[in-house]
């Protein structure tokens, strides 16, 4: 922390205040007068008011004094009552050492410009009052001192008096003598400081004939016991001697009193003259002050010389038991001297100030105060004589302030303050050279402050003691001695341009300690192992040591010989901050120059050997190598030839720690420099020297150190300094040595040096390159196991130390063969001391030790790839076999049973999922409902949420007749608006058509499921019937029946006669409603191929005109090849259906007088289209491809139905069309989703073997859940977003697989395991996206970001190419779901077509079946 001089200030009052309590607490008794003084003897006692004194009244109730009174003798005056001088009353008695005596009960008091003139007054009253302009003047009327005194100087030098301070003396020969060493009178009265009583003592005189001096001052005494009322002037001055005589000094004033107020003067100075007489004494005894006056005890002017005034007087106040020396701002040489103190008693404060210059002359003298010293404007304190260094001097106190003033000390000092602060001040400590004198001691135990440009500067040993903070917060701020010890600090600032020095700057290194082991090559112990006692010793190597200090913040300079941090705890060097030793080492010494006779030398040697020096091609060796690598601590050596002014020094010694206490932290920002010194000619092409040395060497950088912290702007530098031009030699660089203490090791280990900075110990440079001296040493203490180099770092990754050293080809190279091929090595705490080495893997995607994946992991946990590879295709066949054996006992039973059913004669072939309406399926099959069946409506659309199932408004001709119309156009918007979808329906169907498609299907086919619902409930039970004609259909909601296709995209509506019509024409026959369109169901989809609906009415219509066993193989063929079409191949898949109707269908109806062509309608041009057949008889038969006449017209869509529209009773749509082979050319191809990607899902003919068929599904399901769990797991291991792509996108469609395959193989039935496995090939189908997006993760990873982004420190000797074989769980995953599409394909024909024949090319063969 920093503290501040105005923190420090307060702290000082705040103590003075707590050590003069007594002023406060209430226990301190006001001054007892003393007894009046006894009159003269003689003195007339009876002195009366008016008779002697010319007064009015008596002195024992009121006396006035109304008139002048001249005095010719001494005159006492006493009484019981008052004594006033009125306004303008003179009291005069001027002969000197006229005493005016007032000794009264009452109150006394000296009216306004009344006067009272006397050599000495005397008063004792119960109060006195002295009124604005009133005058007690004994200016110059002084008696004679006392016999033993020597104020009055001899001569006729016109010297001034003295008494409290020496008079000055105008010293006129200069060639002898200084101005401080000679003075006027000298001072007195010392030991009556607290009472002075004493004249003053008369100045000297220029003539010896003529007494010119001025009389010394006069005496006052006031005893009071009240109050003192003081706003005139008290005076004791000094008379002035004029130019000619030598001032007087002041007298001695004494006043005492409880209160005192006022704003007059009191004053004992030094009376004006050619020389100024010296100050007086005050002493005043008053315990309470209000608007004190004005007191001076100054020395007086001299006009012979102006600088030297009189010294000042001294003001003792009893009370705070203080003395004031103050000069009133007038320079002087002469001292105001300070006697014996008294030990007894102490004083509390002492203040110099204004100018005084104070002395100590005494031989061991002491001075000591209670509270605090203060030096303040120009104040001076001296201790012992110039050029008479031979005493010790003590200063004890509480305090010591200094403010622009100064401290000389002729010897040496102990000092010893609790706070010591300096403000443009100056300490001076003149040791004089003698050894046993030359060490003073400077004790701060608080705080210790120089601010702006204050020094403390000794030419001996200096130490410096304290406990507090020690700060040189700035510019100009200097401690600096020969010798300097600062210590006991808990911390030490040096801010920026301040400076701590030792030796002294301008000293000359001849007499410094450091010579003495200028021929030494070995180290003084004391380095290494310095005392703990931190005292000044004058036969240790440091000239500046810092010891048993906290911390230490460097900003300014700190410069030395032998510089030392002993018993520190953390250094920071700041970047204005720096500690130097440059130059500061020998001249000679072990590694000394050498010289040619032409005067050009060699470089200085230590760390190296110095440059050589060379002239005329005649050269010489530079100085030897000396000094211990492993702990160096030497001086650098000069350029030698030490007694010339061109000779060079080495640099000095830097030491920071030592063994036994090694520094806890050094944070280096600025510079620690131990450079040699360059010759100071060094950059001039001419020299007028006749010498021209060579550099001196670096010196010693010694650091015992925990942690270092060198920073980008230090700089630390042993650096040999340059040669001359002539031909010198550089200096060879110094030795910089880091002994680390305590290193850490293990998992405790820390860096212990961070060095972002420079660090030199090169040579210095020559005249050439041939004169450049040597290198030179930078080392460390030999590192632990595991680390190496300079600052004992960890080896690098890869290599191991397991002996103890600091070079780096110690740390020796791992084995390869310890460490897989995806890891690589990896640096630990502490470093690594033996083998196998540590190592991390690649990528946090593989796991230790082996660095394998979590895939990798499990295969090899089974044996390896091969292994495991044969034990998951055992595994899956044995579950496999049980999933199909398992799958035989749920479903075999039904599905045998199914086969067993089919007849051929039967009414409905089992063997095939012919399409019945949900009409049959909900309701009881009546034959009798055919026969009042009376026609047929088909919805229009495929009832998607584009377009749903609606009927057109306009009645059909085959029922207008039952039908009213208004009726039946509002029966159709019901059932229009029941048919449509909300908006959102459709909105759901188009998200999850993007997302999950076969959700999007299920979703469709619910929406259909309860639309047909809502359809068929509103028709059976809310529909009143009212478009009916017939009463009784009305009445039993009978005569409208709603059926669809099982795929809901087909529906038709029928009506029939109610029983009551009394029509015999009603129904119609068949034959009279031929031709007659049949609708296919389905779009060609794969969920929803194309197929004809044959239900009970239809069947039952057509019955009479063919027989049902020849219908129902017709419709099961047909449905057979129209489960191959395909949408979007239309034209090549409705070909082949076309020619199964020519080749199988028609020559069987053709026997019943009927044919069908494949047809097209479509209910308006904007609506989609259907396709159907049309069943007509022979003699309405339409000109089929291969029976049309050449003479008919031919339409694009083949030939057109509207020409015999009148024959036509079936159907509302407004363009029909056969379809034919010209026309097929036409056909509009629509595709979805699933049509692009037919290759892999549509439906096939049977293959049988339906029982291998689905053991093989069963693997490839097991399969594929294997290789789709493998695949997630290979995601994991390189990471959890590649794991999150491949399962949701699509959304969880890589899951769904398994679960529909389970249910689609363990379903009851054959149509509903049929669905399912649609159902499961659409899951199958979605699924290769996510197996898409898995592959693509897999490839960015291990081609996208390995191409660009190299492994560090992987070992190229132990790369493995499985890396490239990430690829394979994927493919086998798409080829396995390619697999089960094709599998799925045959599964599901199996399962629907279980009568092969249908699909023989042999129409014999299809019919016998």
């Amino acid at each position: 922390m920093r503290f501040h001089l105005p923190f420090a200030f307060f702290i000082i009052i705040l103590y003075i205040v707590s050590t003069n309590s007594k002023l406060i607490d209430g226990e301190y008794n006001p001054p007892t007068p003393s007894p009046a003084p006894e009159p003269h003897p003689d003195d007339e006692s009876s002195i009366s008011c008016d008779d002697d004194l010319g007064g009015v009244g008596s002195l024992d109730s009121t006396c006035k004094l109304v008139a002048d009174l001249n005095l010719t003798r001494d005159c006492y005056i006493s009484g019981k009552g008052n004594l006033h001088v009125l306004p303008g009353v003179r009291l005069v008695c001027k002969f000197p050492g006229c005493s005016v005596t007032v000794n009264i009960s009452g109150n006394f008091s000296l009216a306004e410009n009344s006067t009272v003139i006397a050599g000495a007054f005397r008063l004792a009253a119960e109060n006195a009052d002295f009124a604005t302009g009133s005058t007690v003047d004994t200016t110059g009327l002084g008696g004679e001192p006392p016999e033993e005194a020597s104020g009055t100087p001899e001569g006729v030098e016109g010297a001034g008096g003295g008494y409290g301070g020496r008079g000055a003396c105008c010293l006129t020969d200069t060639t002898t003598k200084l101005p401080e060493d000679v003075w006027g009178g000298d001072v007195y009265g010392w030991s009556s400081l607290e009472k002075p009583e004493v004249y003053g003592s008369r100045g000297g005189s220029t003539s010896s004939e003529v007494d010119y001096g001025g009389g010394g001052g006069g005496k006052v005494a006031m005893e009071v016991v009240g109050c003192v009322g003081l706003n005139g002037s008290v005076l004791a001055d000094g008379a002035s001697g004029g130019v000619k005589g030598g001032g007087g000094s002041g007298g001695s004033i004494f006043v005492m009193a409880h209160k005192m107020a006022g704003i007059g003067r009191i004053s004992a100075s030094g009376g004006d003259g050619y020389a100024g007489g010296g100050g007086g004494r005050v002493s005043v005894h008053i315990f309470s002050r209000h608007s004190d006056p004005k007191i001076f005890v100054h020395g007086g002017s001299s006009f012979g010389c102006q600088e030297n005034a009189g010294a000042a007087g001294t003001l003792f106040d009893a009370i705070s038991e203080s003395l004031t020396i103050d000069n009133e701002n007038k320079t002087t040489y002469t001292d105001t001297l300070l006697l014996e103190f008294s030990y007894h008693r102490l004083f509390t404060n002492l203040y110099i100030q204004n100018m005084a210059k104070v002395d100590v002359p005494l031989r061991w003298s002491r001075v000591q105060v209670q509270g605090s010293i203060s030096l303040s404007n120009g104040g001076e304190l001296s201790f012992g004589l110039p050029r008479y260094a031979s005493s010790e001097f003590e200063l004890f106190a509480e305090e010591l302030l200094m403010s622009n003033s100064a401290i000389k000390v002729f010897g040496a000092l102990r000092m010893n303050v609790k706070v010591f602060l300096m403000l443009k001040s100056r300490m001076f400590i003149d040791g004089g050279g003698v050894t046993i004198l030359g060490t003073s001691m400077l004790e701060i135990s608080n705080l210790l402050v120089l601010k702006e440009s204050s020094v403390i500067q000794s030419n001996g040993n200096l130490g410096v003691h304290g406990q507090g903070l020690l700060n040189l917060t700035g510019t100009g701020d200097t401690i600096e001695a020969q010798r300097l010890i600062l210590s006991l600090f808990y911390s030490i600032q040096v801010g920026a341009g301040a400076v701590l020095r030792g030796p002294l700057q301008n000293a000359s290194t001849g007499g410094l300690a450091p010579k003495l082991y200028c021929q030494r090559d070995d180290c003084p112990v004391e380095l290494l192992h310095p005392p703990e006692d931190c005292n000044v010793n004058s036969s240790l190597p440091f000239t500046l040591q810092i010891c048993r200090v906290e911390d230490i913040t460097v900003e300014g300079l700190i410069k030395g010989s032998v510089v030392h941090f002993h018993l520190a705890r953390t250094v920071v060097v700041r970047s204005s901050g720096i500690i130097t030793a440059d130059g500061m080492g020998c001249k000679g010494g072990v590694g000394t120059g050498r010289f040619l006779r032409s005067g050009v030398g060699s470089g200085g040697g230590h760390g190296g050997r110095g440059g050589s020096g060379c002239y005329n091609r005649t050269c010489i060796e530079g100085g030897d190598s000396y000094g211990n690598v492993d702990l160096p601590c030497e001086l650098g050596s000069g350029s030698g030839n030490e007694e010339s002014k061109d000779s060079v020094a080495g640099g000095g010694i830097i030491v920071i720690g030592s063994l036994e206490h090694p520094l806890s932290s050094l944070s280096l920002e600025g510079s620690i420099t131990t450079d040699g010194e360059s010759p100071r000619k060094t950059l001039k092409a001419i020299s007028n020297s006749s010498l021209g040395p060579g550099g001196g060497s670096g010196g010693t950088v010694l650091f015992f150190l925990r942690t270092l912290d060198i920073a980008r702007s230090a700089i630390l530098s042993s650096i040999g300094g340059n040669g001359s031009l002539k031909g010198g030699g550089g200096g060879s660089g110094g030795r910089i040595h880091f002994h680390w203490s305590d290193i850490p090791t293990g998992d405790v280990y820390h860096h212990i040096a961070k060095v972002e900075g420079r660090v030199y110990v090169r040579g210095g440079l020559g005249a050439s390159e041939d004169n450049v001296g040597e290198a030179g040493t930078l080392t460390g203490k030999a590192c632990p196991q595991g680390l190496y180099g300079l600052y004992c770092e960890e080896c690098p990754a890869g290599t191991y130390k397991n002996v103890t050293g600091s070079d780096k080809a110690l740390c020796h190279l791992c084995p390869a063969r310890e460490i897989p091929h995806r890891a690589v090595y990896v640096t630990v705490r502490g470093g690594v001391a033996e083998t196998p080495c540590p190592y991390q893997c690649v990528s946090d995607r593989y796991h230790m030790p082996h660095c394998y994946t979590r895939l990798e992991e499990l295969i090899y946990t089974f044996g390896g790839p091969w292994l495991f590879g044969i034990l998951l295709v055992v595994v899956l066949l044995l579950l496999a076999l049980v999933f199909s054996v398992a799958r035989m006992k749920f479903v075999g039973g039904e599905e045998a049973h199914g086969a067993a059913t089919t007849h051929h004669g039967s009414q409905i072939d089992h063997s095939f999922p012919f399409l019945e309406s949900l009409n049959e399926v909900m309701e009881t099959s009546r034959v009798e409902e055919s026969q009042g069946h009376m026609h047929r409506i088909y919805f229009l659309g495929p009832n998607t949420f584009s377009e749903p199932w609606h009927l057109s408004h306009t009645p059909p001709e085959e029922i207008k007749e039952i039908v009213y119309e208004a009726a039946f156009n509002g029966f159709v918007d019901e059932i229009n608006a029941i048919a449509a979808y909300q908006w959102w329906e459709g909105a759901v169907y188009i998200v999850l058509s993007v997302l999950v498609y076969p959700l999007a299907w299920s979703w469709q086919q619910s929406r259909r499921r309860l639309k047909f619902q809502k359809l068929r409930d509103f028709v059976r039970s809310e529909y009143d019937h009212s478009c009916l004609r017939s009463c009784r259909s009305r009445a039993l909601y009978e005569g409208l029946k709603v059926a669809a296709s099982p795929d809901l995209m087909l529906a038709h509506l029928d009506f029939f006669l109610g029983g009551d019509e009394k029509r015999n024409d009603l129904p119609p026959p068949v034959h009279q409603r031929l031709p007659m369109p049949l609708v296919f169901g389905g779009d060609g989809s794969y969920m929803a191929y194309y197929s004809l609906q044959s239900d009970e009415i239809l069947t039952s219509l057509l019955s009479q005109v063919v027989s049902p066993t020849t219908w129902y193989r017709f419709v099961a063929g047909l449905n057979a090849q129209l489960r191959l079409v395909q949408q979007g191949k239309l034209r090549s898949t409705f070909r082949s259906v076309m020619r199964w109707i020519e080749t199988h269908g028609n020559p069987a109806l053709r026997r019943h007088g009927v044919r069908v062509d494949l047809a097209r309608f479509q209910a308006s041009p904007s609506s989609s289209c259907q396709y159907g057949i049309l069943v007509h008889t022979i003699a309405d038969e339409v000109a089929s491809p291969r029976y049309v006449d050449e003479t008919e017209q031919q339409h694009p869509w083949g030939v057109q139905i509207d020409d015999i529209r009148e024959n036509l009773h079936f159907t509302q749509y407004q363009s029909s069309s056969i379809i034919d082979i010209g026309s097929l050319q036409f056909l509009k191809e629509e595709k979805d989703v699933l049509s692009l990607i037919s290759f892999l899902i549509h439906n096939t003919k049977p293959v049988g073997h339906q029982d291998l068929v689905g053991l093989v599904i069963s693997v490839l399901l097991l399969g594929d859940v294997t290789l789709m769990l493998l695949t997630l797991l290979q995601l994991y291991s390189i990471s959890m977003l590649d794991v999150f792509l491949a399962l949701f996108v699509l959304p969880l469609s890589i899951i769904f697989p398994f679960p529909a395959g389970v249910s689609a193989l363990f379903s009851h039935g054959p149509r509903r395991s049929a669905e399912r496995t649609r159902v499961y090939a659409l899951w199958n189908l979605t699924s290769l996206v996510n197996v898409l997006v898995a592959f693509v993760c897999g490839y960015i990873h291990y081609h996208g970001s390995s191409a660009g982004k190299k492994i560090p420190y992987l070992q190229p000797w132990n790369i493995s190419m499985d890396e490239n074989e990430w690829w394979i769980f994927p493919v086998a995953l798409l080829l396995c779901k390619v697999l089960q599409s094709q599998l799925v394909n045959w599964h599901v024909a199996n399962l629907e077509i279980q009568d092969y024949s249908l699909y023989s090319d042999d129409s014999e063969l299809f019919w016998q079946s």
